[in-house]
């Protein structure tokens, strides 16, 4: 059997940017610390939280490059290497191999609206170019296309497909993939407010963006399910919702990146089409920290 690319908690980091614009390094080092500090079991680089698609090519390699040496095989580096163009998906994913990050995570192809059997051919042509894992990602509110569980079944059979970051909130997809799949096609939670239910359904752990400030709660939360004890797990996951909304109160990563530099960890600017909160969110974002004690 496959061997999942980790269990438990995996942040989907911020790309900080300094006032130019221009990544923070000094301040992403400082992220990336404070993540393994507090028991994180890997990162992910160059993520939708990231901006990945405001990323340059060379900021994008550069990134993933600096993320991996600076973590320095203390937990997994799952690098972001998804395009809607998949010559463009193998070259980030070729570079992130030569770079030493441990696996993959490719979103569906965006804009295109490619049919299964263009989501299966792009994956197998990706899987046969790498040696990595790949962990699919599943967003179809942001990308306009969405697996099926018939599409997993086929891809499961792929030995470099690990598995798939859902974040299509559709339980029933949930259900009838671990129905269809093997035990070793694996499953993370890609919604903060779900990971105690999809947990309960057999999902391994979380890509979080929670975890940027929370990094202590959601491990908690994801052990409490791995040890089986979704009551207590449930406990934390109600008690966290009202803070988990505010950091959606806008589209990811605008609240993060608020929540994070009103806690003095320099995540800066956002790239445009992107920009800054609205104050009226602001403030029910800074009310929501406040009531958990991170202001």
């Amino acid at each position: 059997m496959r061997e999942p690319v980790f269990t438990g908690v995996c942040p989907a980091l911020v790309t900080p940017f300094d006032e130019s614009g221009a990544i923070n390094y000094d301040a992403f080092a400082r992220q990336i610390d404070f993540q393994i500090d507090n028991h994180v079991d890997a990162v992910c680089v160059c993520g939708t939280t990231g901006e990945t698609s405001t990323l340059s090519i060379r900021e994008h390699i550069a990134a993933v490059e600096f993320c991996v040496k600076h973590v320095d095989r203390r937990v997994k580096v799952i690098a972001g290497a998804g395009s809607n163009d998949t010559a463009a998906a193998v070259y980030l994913s070729q570079h992130a191999q030569d770079s030493g990050a441990d696996a993959l995570l490719i979103v569906t192809p965006y804009y295109n609206k490619c049919s299964q059997t263009g989501l299966i051919k792009h994956y197998e042509y990706i899987a046969d170019r790498v040696e990595l894992p790949i962990i699919l990602y599943n967003v179809p509110s942001r990308t306009g296309v969405g697996f099926t569980a018939e599409t997993y079944k086929v891809l499961s059979g792929n030995p470099k497909i690990n598995g798939v970051k859902e974040a299509s909130g559709n339980f029933s997809l949930l259900s009838h993939t671990r129905y269809l799949c093997g035990e070793d096609f694996y499953i993370w939670s890609g919604n903060d407010d779900q990971v105690v239910p999809m947990m309960s359904l057999g999902a391994k752990g979380v890509i979080s963006v929670a975890a940027n400030i929370i990094p202590e709660v959601m491990v908690n939360m994801s052990r409490l399910c791995l040890e089986n004890d979704f009551a207590a797990a449930s406990k934390v996951q109600v008690d966290y919702m009202e803070l988990i909304d505010a950091l959606f109160i806008e589209v990811n990563p605008i609240p993060i990146k608020a929540a994070m530099d009103l806690m003095g960890m320099e995540a800066g600017c956002l790239r445009l089409p992107l920009c800054d909160i609205s104050d009226a969110h602001l403030e029910t974002l800074k009310a929501a920290m406040a009531r958990k004690g991170l202001l």
